[in-house]
């Protein structure tokens, strides 16, 4: 018997021989693979954001500078109709739905940001991104991440590398931490959390959308993202896949590797990731300081 994972469409052929006689059967499948299905869902999810992107839209406050818009909502929407019409099974948290403890019980759960990066959305500033990941227990195994403004779509499923619109990445690190591209977030740099830090690294570069930041890291755009900040489950989850399938690792503050899928959705204190080494030199940095 033959298992094959991960693959859209495969063709076997097996020769057998007995008293000389061959026979060679073909069989020919078509699957929808996890990847394909939350890639599907983040190209849907992206066509409704960016009918939304820079028109007219309702805006509201869910607490202390945290907005969500209209599209936010009917990404979610549309999100979960694709998602959970495919895998009816499946668990499911998103930032913009009501969170259930059924999913708790869910070996394999999809965590999603419908649109990560919305004040930047608001601004209208092009670093947000859809979110999708596949979480199985407690791994994220499978990460989208969609700007649909760029076209950038960052793909990535456990053992089959990551992706950046169909060529393969990275991560990638220089060896002094004075030449390291640090991407770490604009309000923490607004609020100067990263002064004490800006002489020992080589540039500190704010850019919006966390999840954004780590898709951009395991393309090698910069050594490391960091974060002094908590992040939730959803922020993160489908970067966390894709930095691992581009050779890279996740931790949180604490040196921890991250588990997807817990009751306290919020991963404290801060996150940093990229190369191991970069990861690891960046980690004693922070860590000394705090």
């Amino acid at each position: 018997m033959y298992i094959i994972k991960w693959r859209i469409s495969f063709f076997i052929c097996v020769e057998q021989s007995n008293n000389h006689k061959n026979i060679v059967f073909n069989l020919t499948f078509v699957m929808r693979s996890e990847l394909n299905i939350a890639k599907e869902a983040a190209l849907e999810a992206g066509s409704v954001i960016l009918n939304y992107y820079k028109a007219d839209y309702e805006i509201k406050d869910k607490g202390y500078h945290n907005p969500v818009t209209t599209a936010d909502h009917e990404a979610d929407s549309r999100l979960k109709e694709i998602l959970m019409e495919a895998r009816p099974e499946y668990g499911w948290l998103s930032e913009e739905s009501v969170d259930s403890a059924e999913r708790l019980c869910k070996e394999r759960v999809w965590v999603v940001d419908p649109l990560d990066g919305t004040k930047e959305f608001i601004e209208g500033v092009p670093n947000f991104v859809v979110s999708v990941a596949l979480v199985e227990n407690g791994v994220s195994i499978v990460g989208v991440l969609f700007n649909p403004v760029t076209g950038e779509i960052f793909t990535a499923s456990q053992g089959e590398g990551a992706q950046l619109n169909g060529k393969t990445i990275q991560c990638v690190t220089k060896d002094n931490l004075g030449d390291m591209v640090i991407l770490n977030s604009r309000s923490e740099s607004r609020r100067g959390l990263w002064e004490p830090y800006a002489s020992i690294f080589g540039k500190l570069k704010a850019v919006g959308s966390v999840a954004y930041k780590l898709g951009l890291t395991a393309a090698g755009h910069a050594d490391i993202f960091a974060t002094l900040r908590p992040k939730n489950e959803w922020d993160i989850c489908a970067g966390t896949c894709i930095i691992h399938e581009a050779g890279g690792k996740v931790i949180d503050l604490n040196g921890n590797d991250i588990i997807f899928n817990q009751e306290k959705t919020l991963i404290e204190p801060g996150l940093i990731a990229g190369d191991n080494q970069a990861v690891d030199k960046t980690f004693n940095v922070l860590t000394a300081k705090t």
